[in-house]
């Protein structure tokens, strides 16, 4: 278990230039340009956020959980880490994070998942990856889901085992705790605020966040 770090943001939200509550099992498909700020709110606490970036100017660059994690040198991410893609460029740098850590190797609820993991009654109830799809395909955007790698996991508490297998464990985050980074480039960023039932995580009580942008 790798420590918590902790960095408030000076930032106002009421300064922001958008602003919009995602209630579980929703999400959103949104640019973020360069110098712009991002910042995921966990209202209620427990909550995960799978997220996923793509190069807005050339969408086969996208978030790589791969070279974000041999570069940085942890499997965890916090203040200080930069969101690497599959070139190795810097697409997103966390400059604030009230939460301490987040996991980018649990990867996102899929119908397939939920049957193999819970039960075979499980495999229709929405996931993360039905709602990336949907944003996707409404989006507009030239994005399929042969262009979806391995996500990130905002808020999500998922540790290690000395094995080097995965647990889901209850969260670490509480109400109002929140994650800021600052783009590096424009940047095509797809949410999914996830609706899993079945997992600790969340208390197996999905809630809504906040998603906040400043100029």
């Amino acid at each position: 278990m790798s420590t918590l770090v902790y960095h408030e943001s000076c930032l106002n939200p009421a300064d922001a230039t958008y602003s919009e509550i995602i209630e579980a099992g929703g999400g959103c498909f949104k640019l973020v340009k360069k110098g712009q700020t991002l910042r995921f709110i966990d209202l209620e606490g427990n909550q995960a956020v799978d997220t996923f970036f793509f190069n807005a100017v050339d969408v086969a660059e996208r978030y790589s959980a791969q070279d974000t994690i041999r570069e940085q040198t942890s499997i965890y991410l916090t203040t200080g880490t930069r969101l690497l893609s599959n070139l190795r460029r810097t697409m997103l740098t966390i400059t604030a994070d009230t939460c301490g850590r987040h996991d980018t190797l649990g990867g996102a609820c899929a119908a397939e998942s939920n049957m193999v993991r819970y039960a075979l009654n499980t495999r229709f109830m929405h996931s993360c990856r039905d709602t990336f799809l949907l944003q996707m395909a409404l989006s507009g955007y030239p994005v399929t889901k042969r262009d979806l790698t391995h996500n990130i996991n905002f808020f999500m508490n998922v540790p290690v085992t000395q094995e080097g297998g995965l647990t889901f464990e209850d969260g670490v985050s509480e109400p109002g705790k929140y994650v800021e980074m600052q783009a590096e480039m424009d940047v095509l960023c797809l949410v999914s605020n996830c609706p899993q039932l079945n997992n600790p995580c969340n208390a197996y009580n999905p809630t809504p966040i906040q998603v906040i942008v400043w100029d």
